[in-house]
């Protein structure tokens, strides 16, 4: 972090709080700053709009208390909050996307550049996101939609992505993954170190995928390829003919019966999963959490092929201009100063500013969340209830291995709509 981003974002963080304390005080002005700015910085509300993972009303809660205006989150879908952004962009200010959502939304203009002088963090945001880099420096694959390669505009106004950093970012950050299968080791009683266990007919009737096209049909390639199937010139942009390669694969395992369900819920995949319903299957990190949490033998099995990554940012919404704007970008600074990122490392997910994070985590927890070390203590999720035991180790490594051994990014391929058709066709079948 430069001294004068450290300047800015301090003046601003300290205006803004003189000014709420001068509001309630009925201040007329303060540091020259127009008398309406003091009177109505206490009236500032923004809507956060985002998908169930990085939702929670505890934040929400911890972050008006603290900045001082209100913050109101809702959920929605990732399809649904785009559709709003692009159709209803007054009824968001906050938009929390996947990245690879920038794809389809950008070029619409609803949403205005990140300055980046404007985040006090934001040189210590990971070089993932910051210039595309892996920790030892080396080039993260780029199968799919690296956030990286949407991360940067070269200037307000830009309906092009800029392919080297630049002062203006289409989002800021926030948290992020490394997607694998989760298993019942109880029920399955051998090791699993392949994707290709995913077809494996030794689990027929006991596997379920995430019935969302764009991500399922990824777990599905990785499997795929992993038993030698296929090889995918890009995992995250099928051509039509690989789409309907993988497609025939997966309808003929559907009438084989291999398939027990394919879910679209949180609640779901957690139930399938705690049931012994499902062995083996598409799952995200909470929910393994969740499963543990229930006293139910669950493991988020690290794979030899590697792991399907994701990440989430923060966009500022183009209506947003002076006060509203500022108190954005003060919330936007609020989520990297550690709280939201202890919050959700609590459930198995990772901040983008690591170093913050770790000041909000007991020393037990960061060794466990991220140092992949054995558990000194119980561990609990975000809502107190223990989900590991002592001297039990995260699957897959520490924070930089999990992250590292990232192969292929969510996506939305240039063949979507084919794709979401023939996938109803798969689920139909």
């Amino acid at each position: 972090m430069t001294e004068e981003k450290a300047i800015n974002a301090l003046s601003r963080r300290t205006v803004l709080k003189s000014l709420a304390a001068a509001g309630a005080a009925g201040a007329g002005s303060l540091l020259g700053a127009p008398t309406i700015w003091a009177q109505t910085i206490k009236d500032v509300s923004l809507t956060h709009v985002g998908p169930s993972y990085s939702i929670f009303p505890d934040i929400a809660a911890q972050a008006s208390a603290d900045l001082g205006f209100k913050v109101e989150m809702q959920n929605a879908w990732t399809d649904a909050i785009m559709a709003r952004v692009v159709g209803q962009p007054d009824t968001i200010d906050i938009a929390d996307l996947e990245f690879w959502a920038l794809r389809r939304i950008w070029r619409s203009q609803k949403l205005q550049p990140v300055e980046t002088s404007k985040i006090s963090n934001w040189n210590k945001i990971i070089p993932l996101f910051r210039e595309g880099k892996n920790f030892d420096g080396s080039d993260m694959p780029s199968q799919g939609t690296m956030p990286f390669e949407v991360q940067y505009v070269a200037a307000p106004g830009d309906t092009a992505f800029a392919a080297a950093p630049t002062d203006f970012a289409t989002m800021m950050p926030t948290i992020y993954n490394a997607d694998t299968l989760g298993i019942r080791p109880d029920l399955i009683g051998r090791e699993i170190d392949s994707w290709a266990e995913l077809l494996n007919p030794e689990f027929r009737g006991k596997v379920a995928l995430i019935n969302v096209p764009q991500v399922g049909i990824m777990d599905a390639a990785m499997a795929i390829e992993a038993r030698g199937d296929l090889k995918y010139v890009d995992k995250g942009n099928m051509s039509r003919e690989e789409i309907d390669q993988t497609i025939a694969i997966l309808i003929q395992l559907k009438q084989d019966g291999h398939f027990r369900a394919f879910w679209s819920s949180f609640d779901e995949s957690v139930n399938f999963m705690t049931s012994g319903e499902a062995v083996i299957q598409s799952m995200w990190s909470p929910a393994v959490t969740a499963v543990r949490g229930r006293g139910v033998d669950c493991v988020y099995k690290g794979l030899k092929e590697g792991y399907r990554g994701w990440g989430n940012g923060l966009g500022l919404m183009s209506h947003l201009d002076g006060i509203r704007r500022e108190a954005a970008y003060e919330y936007l600074n609020w989520m990297l100063t550690g709280p939201y990122g202890a919050f959700v490392a609590r459930q198995g997910y990772y901040s983008s500013v690591p170093e913050t994070t770790r000041t909000a985590l007991s020393p037990q927890e960061w060794d466990y969340w991220y140092g992949g070390k054995p558990a000194a203590a119980e561990i609990r999720d975000p809502f107190g209830t223990v989900m590991e035991q002592a001297g039990r180790s995260r699957d897959g490594g520490n924070f930089e291995q999990r992250i590292g051994g990232i192969r292929c990014w969510n996506t939305t391929m240039d063949e979507g709509e084919y794709l979401v058709q023939r996938w109803n066709d798969f689920v139909a079948s």
